[in-house]
């Protein structure tokens, strides 16, 4: 078997297809709403900060499972159009993940459908596919195959980026093996069981001997701890129409700059702008622009104020 081609960063982890239904008003219990359209599209944590990263110019790998259906054909032609190197592993009679995603107000609420044949495994993996990368990037979903990749990429010294937003069994064991761990907002919180973000922070990095350990806050920007200070970068202000994928696009923004080799604080900038760029549109790949229209953003968009005192927890 040849050995695969050398890459910028690899993504392990989930990809979905992502039916979006634009809602005027939020469902009660026990309502009929009606809707306009739907739309369908390719999605998932891993699979989008791939694709991003793939049209900012990086070289890329994804892997990943899917089933044999349309959906499945859906993400490989996403996949071939961009040049993503994408290693599928393919169930046999399986659904790929498919998600429903009500959108109101700009804001989403996500209904996962998961059929666990998809579960990623560590025997579906191989180590030349991560070591043969500048970056591993993980959502963590499926903590075991993660983990292990964790592991080969860290035996290689390659940087292990991670997305983590649910405590996932096993998810204590992954952070040990990842470098940056940027989380969602209330993360930090559960996981440490503690109610205080910054403390919460702190102590992930202290615990797990991450580099970084950060967490998103939508409006609020990013809260990011480096071991030694605090850095709070303000989200820009722009109209949202939705915010699915922008946890995605935010990571593939962070590792962009990870791999230009730039401070600290222009890689959240950059990744804060990317974010909003993508709320602009719809769907979790939907506003994925080029580097320079980030850059234009980031030249001429105001911010939302930020504060010295940090966001506080809900």
């Amino acid at each position: 078997m040849a050995e695969p081609q050398k890459v910028d960063v690899v993504c392990v982890g989930l990809n979905a297809i992502d039916t979006l239904i634009s809602l005027a008003t939020y469902p009660a219990r026990g309502s009929k709403v009606d809707y306009s359209n739907a739309s369908v599209m390719p999605g998932g944590q891993a699979a989008t900060t791939v694709i991003a990263c793939q049209n900012w110019g990086l070289s890329t790998r994804y892997v990943g499972k899917l089933g044999d259906d349309d959906a499945a054909r859906l993400h490989i032609d996403a996949f071939a159009r961009t040049g993503v190197d994408a290693q599928i592993i393919t169930v046999p009679g399986a659904p790929s993940l498919h998600n429903v995603i009500l959108v109101n107000g700009g804001e989403r609420t996500v209904l996962c459908q998961r059929d666990e044949r998809m579960v990623l495994k560590p025997e579906d993996l191989r180590r030349e596919w991560i070591t043969s990368a500048r970056a591993l990037h993980l959502d963590g979903r499926d903590t075991a195959a993660a983990t292990l990749a964790a592991t080969w990429a860290r035996e290689a010294g390659i940087p292990v980026i991670a997305d983590l937003d649910e405590l996932y069994t096993g998810v204590e064991q992954l952070a040990e093996k990842v470098d940056y761990l940027i989380v969602s907002r209330d993360f930090p919180r559960r996981l440490m069981v503690d109610s205080d973000l910054e403390s919460a922070l702190r102590r992930m990095q202290l615990r797990f001997g991450n580099r970084l350990t950060a967490a998103t806050l939508g409006e609020d920007g990013v809260l990011a701890w480096d071991g030694e200070q605090f850095h709070h970068r303000a989200a820009y202000r722009v109209p949202v129409v939705d915010t699915t994928g922008a946890g995605d696009i935010f990571h593939a923004g962070f590792i962009y700059g990870l791999l230009q080799d730039w401070p600290l604080d222009k890689q959240l900038d950059f990744a804060c702008a990317a974010a909003a760029m993508n709320c602009m549109s719809g769907g979790a790949r939907g506003g994925i622009k080029t580097v320079a229209a980030i850059k234009e953003l980031m030249a001429t968009t105001p911010r939302y104020k930020c504060d010295s005192q940090v966001p506080a927890t809900d």
